[in-house]
């Protein structure tokens, strides 16, 4: 079962994202490890789409082993 579009961006908050608003539904995630942003445009209660969900997968495990690699 996909995760709702709110999820992803508690899971994104926890991991120490930031967000700007952007027009209508859309939004702006950055990390301060990530040089990319993640752009999520669809409403909270909404199911995310696969590739949105493999997105933020991706840049959270890029963050980990970026923060492995300066410890």
């Amino acid at each position: 079962m996909p995760k709702k579009i709110r999820e992803l961006k508690a899971i994104l908050l926890k991991a120490g994202f930031t967000y700007t608003p952007g027009k209508g539904s859309h939004s702006k995630w950055q990390h301060p490890l990530l040089n990319r942003p993640i752009i999520i445009a669809r409403k909270d209660g909404d199911d995310a789409p696969l590739y949105l969900e493999k997105q933020v997968g991706a840049a959270l495990q890029e963050i980990e082993g970026l923060q492995d690699a300066h410890e």
